[in-house]
C-alpha cells in the first residue's frame, strides 16, 4: 500500500454477533499453513459470533494449497470461483473457472492450483457438519453456477436466486446460493430469522438492512449477518447486484 496519501478512513463495521461489514480495503494476510504464493483473509469466523469460517483468497501465479483445504474429522467445505482458474483435486480432478464451484463433505480434503499466469480469486468457507441421524452422509459436488437457471425469488422475477447445492436433500445441512437483483429491486420484506449468513459480493452496489440500520455495500464487500438479525437490501447504481452467500439449513433448532 505504501504511504497514506489522506486521513486514514474505514467503511467497515463490526457488531460481534450480530453483523459486520469488512471491504476489501482493510483485509490483511493471514499466513495460513498450506497455502503457498497467496494472500489469503480471514473474514466470518466464530471470533466474529459465526459457526463457520469465511476466508477471500487471491492465488498468485505458482499459488497453491497442496498440503488440502478440509479433511478434518467433522468438517466440511466450499469453495467458489470469483475469478480466474482453479484446478482442485478431490478423488478425482475438477477444473474450475470464475462461477465454477465445489462443496466437499467431511473427510474430503480438497488440494488446490492456481491455473492462471496471473491471479485468481476464491471465497472459501468451513465449518462443523450436523450429521441427522437416519440420513446418509452428503457427497461431493462440483458444477458452475453460469450453468444454473435463475429462479424468481417469491415470485419477484426482477429478483433471481440459484441453489448451488440440493435443496431437498436433507443429508446437507448447508446450502449456498447466489441472490441477483435488477437495479432499484429490493426484497420484499425485512427477514428475521434463525439461520446466520457469510455474504460476498460479486458485482453492483446495494443499500443493505442490518438490524434495522441501512449501509451502503458494494461489490468486493463482505457481510456476516448473524441470527434473528434482521436483513434486506436495495440494489442501487446502474449496474446487477449478486452476490453468493451461505445459509444453514435442513436441521431444528438445538437445545
Amino acid at each position: 500500500m505504501g504511504y497514506p496519501t489522506d486521513l486514514l478512513s474505514s467503511r467497515a463495521i463490526i457488531k460481534h454477533g450480530l453483523y459486520a461489514l469488512i471491504t476489501p480495503e482493510g483485509l490483511v494476510n493471514n499466513s495460513v499453513p498450506g497455502f503457498v504464493n497467496c494472500y489469503v483473509s480471514i473474514l466470518g469466523s466464530p471470533r466474529l459470533g459465526a459457526h463457520f469460517v469465511d476466508y477471500i483468497v487471491t492465488m498468485y501465479e505458482g499459488g497453491r494449497n497442496l498440503r488440502g483445504f478440509g479433511g478434518e474429522e467433522g468438517v466440511e467445505t466450499f469453495l467458489y470461483v470469483v475469478g480466474g482458474t482453479v484446478k482442485v483435486t478431490t478423488e478425482q480432478e475438477w477444473i474450475l473457472r470464475e462461477g465454477g464451484y465445489i462443496y466437499c463433505p467431511p473427510g474430503t480434503k480438497m488440494l488446490l492450483e492456481n491455473l492462471d499466469r496471473g491471479e485468481s480469486k476464491i471465497f472459501l468457507y468451513k465449518r462443523m457438519y450436523s450429521p441427522l441421524e437416519g440420513e446418509s452422509m452428503p457427497h461431493v459436488v462440483a458444477g458452475n453456477a453460469h450453468e444454473i437457471e435463475e429462479m424468481p425469488y417469491d415470485g419477484m422475477k426482477e429478483m433471481r436466486i440459484q441453489d448451488l447445492l440440493p435443496a431437498d436433500d436433507f443429508a446437507f445441512d448447508i446450502n449456498f446460493h447466489i441472490l441477483t437483483f435488477d437495479p432499484g429491486i429490493c426484497h420484499p420484506f425485512i427477514e428475521t430469522h434463525y439461520q446466520e449468513h457469510g455474504a460476498y459480493l460479486l458485482s453492483g452496489e446495494a443499500l443493505y438492512n442490518l438490524d434495522n440500520v441501512w449501509i451502503p455495500v458494494k461489490q468486493g464487500d463482505y457481510i456476516y449477518m448473524g441470527p434473528y438479525v434482521q436483513q434486506a437490501c436495495y440494489a442501487v447504481g446502474r449496474e446487477r447486484l449478486s452476490y453468493v452467500y451461505s445459509k444453514d439449513c435442513h436441521r431444528d433448532a438445538e437445545l
